[in-house]
């Protein structure tokens, strides 16, 4: 199929189709019947919305049909949805449908708890596993797709408002517009050859712009089916996989590495699937990936925000992401300069020997798509800065341009593929009543991605009780799922800057190593002693998953390969 410029374009290309479009557990939906279903949806949503609000449809939901049923509503009426997450707590929910000033919100009952007692003035809340919900949807039963547009759609038209965390706290909505999400659909199918025949599993959160951007789209481009997994299941993959003749599908954060632990059998390589694309696999796992199960894993970089690409060519080497793509001028550089740093230095078995002087935040000096942050001009001015884009991520270059993803900037976090603010943690941990002051900063995951350690300076005459301090965060109703520090170190107090600020840099760079005892986590659930024989046994860890050049800046020394 040709390109498309707006994904309404690509719903309305749909109908007639009478193709297996979207497939979930005992559900087989023609492409005709999600155009005709996102027609009612649309013309639903036209005729709640109050005249003047924003065209904007909260979604809560884990990976049903409504989901991609909506989006695809949104698409066709000129709205935007903004993704939910239901890992968030407390009064985060309310913050973020409120911000992104949602009228309608769409959910189901397993996540009514999450709405408890949450003061959410004038919005309608939708709950599609209902004979309410149905009853509601039914009388726009014969809506067609061109019949109802609340704002007629243009590539400029807004489409995702997908959150993404930020360093000063609350996490900011990320504009996608359908132009954009058209384009990267587009481009994936092809930059991988995909087509009508293949089947993309979605078994990643619909919720996060990994699902919706480099999944759904570009089935929508290819006019491919979808099947969708509830929840991410590593038990239930591949038998998902081969039931739904998946040819296709993405992943984020440990997703692979869990599928890595299942018990192998002889049947590994018996199914449909042939590439999955995502982040933070690692290129000791990927091979991994295809020795065992035969599936080529292709690692990318991209964010909701779309600020800056990296192209992977044939001759990248293992372990790196790619090269700048040709609109993009990135480099690596100093975040408090901007100075370039150094180009990587890899010793004889591969690691990197000069992290402490190449690793810097990775810059897009060209133009880029980034396409703003919903009603937060502060993020948008701190994203885009001299004319440069800023990603918050770090990565080391070597001297063939090749680029090496390092982790996050240091008050980011990213565990388990979700973007945590250190910011939102230390408010928190500042409720225990032993803690005199606390700091939260990343330290890397020997897999990908990044945990969460917390320092602590604990009241006089208080010693560190980790049974009590366990007991706290389980008592915290807005610490999120991925939120609890993996590793506590005790400070007599935080290193400060000059100007009385926390010197993060100082303590990220101290990490497991110096600077006080030191208790962890290791099953998330009790804190115990952190000492030289676990010391050991995670470096051992790093090396067996190629990570190990990423602890240079904590030690000083390179201590293993990583991953070149």
């Amino acid at each position: 199929m040709g390109s498309a410029g707006t994904v309404a374009e690509l719903v309305q290309r749909q109908w007639g189709d009478h193709r297996p479009g979207l497939r979930h557990e005992g559900t087989v939906l023609t492409h005709h019947q999600v155009a005709s279903g996102a027609a009612a949806r649309a013309a639903l949503l036209a005729d709640l919305l109050p005249a003047g609000s924003a065209p904007h449809v909260g979604v809560l939901l884990d990976n049903t049909p409504e989901f991609p049923l909506w989006l695809s509503a949104a698409a066709l009426a000129g709205a935007a949805v903004a993704g939910i997450n239901p890992t968030r707590r407390g009064a985060e929910p309310a913050r973020d449908i409120l911000h992104t000033e949602c009228r309608v919100l769409v959910t189901e009952r397993a996540h009514l708890p999450l709405l408890d007692g949450l003061a959410l003035p004038d919005v309608r809340v939708l709950v599609t596993d209902t004979d309410a919900y149905a009853a509601l949807l039914a009388p726009y039963a014969g809506a067609g797709p061109a019949d109802t547009v609340l704002t007629r759609a243009v590539p400029g038209t807004r489409m995702l408002l997908y959150f993404t965390s930020g360093s000063t706290g609350a996490p900011k909505a990320a504009i996608c517009t359908q132009g954009r999400l058209a384009a990267a659909g587009h481009s994936l199918v092809g930059h991988f050859g995909l087509g009508q025949d293949d089947v993309h599993y979605i078994c990643m959160p619909m919720f996060h712009g990994n699902a919706v951007i480099a999944d759904w789209a570009p089935a929508l481009s290819s006019g491919a089916a979808v099947a969708l997994r509830r929840r991410f299941s590593a038990s239930a993959f591949l038998p998902d996989v081969r039931a739904h003749g998946a040819t296709y599908f993405t992943y984020v954060g440990r997703a692979v590495q869990y599928l890595l632990a299942t018990p192998e059998r002889p049947d590994d390589r018996e199914h449909p699937l042939r590439l999955g694309f995502g982040t933070e696999a690692g290129a000791a796992d990927a091979a991994r990936f295809r020795e065992r199960f035969g599936v080529r894993l292709v690692e990318g970089y991209g964010s909701s925000e779309g600020g800056a690409a990296i192209r992977r060519t044939p001759d990248t080497p293992a372990g790196a992401i790619g090269r700048a793509a040709d609109r993009d001028d990135l480099a690596v550089v100093d975040p408090e300069t901007g100075r370039e740093r150094a180009a990587a230095v890899f010793g004889a078995g591969g690691e990197l020997v000069n992290g402490a002087e190449a690793i810097g935040e990775l810059v897009n000096r060209g133009r880029t798509p980034f396409e703003g942050y919903w009603r937060n001009e502060a993020a948008d001015a701190a994203r885009v800065r001299d004319g440069w884009y800023w990603t918050g991520d770090l990565f080391f270059r070597d001297t063939e341009g090749f680029l090496y993803f390092a982790g996050r900037t240091e008050d980011r976090l990213r565990v388990d593929s979700e973007n945590l603010a250190a910011a939102m943690i230390e408010n928190i941990l500042a409720r225990w009543a032993d803690a005199a002051a606390a700091a939260v900063h990343a330290v890397p995951d020997p897999v990908a991605g990044d945990q969460v350690m917390a320092a602590l300076a604990l009241r006089d005459g208080v010693r560190f009780d980790p049974e009590a301090f366990a007991a706290f965060l389980r008592d915290q109703p807005d610490l999120g799922t991925k939120m609890a520090p993996r590793f506590v170190r005790i400070v007599p107090a935080l290193p400060v800057t000059a100007t009385n600020k926390v010197h993060r840099a100082r303590l990220r760079d101290e990490g497991f190593w110096s600077g006080g005892a030191v208790w962890w986590s290791p099953e998330g659930s009790s804190y115990t002693p952190f000492g030289d024989a676990e010391r050991a046994a995670l470096v051992r860890e790093y090396e067996a998953h190629g990570r190990a050049g990423l602890l240079t800046p904590m030690t000083g020394r390179a201590i293993g390969p990583a991953g070149r």
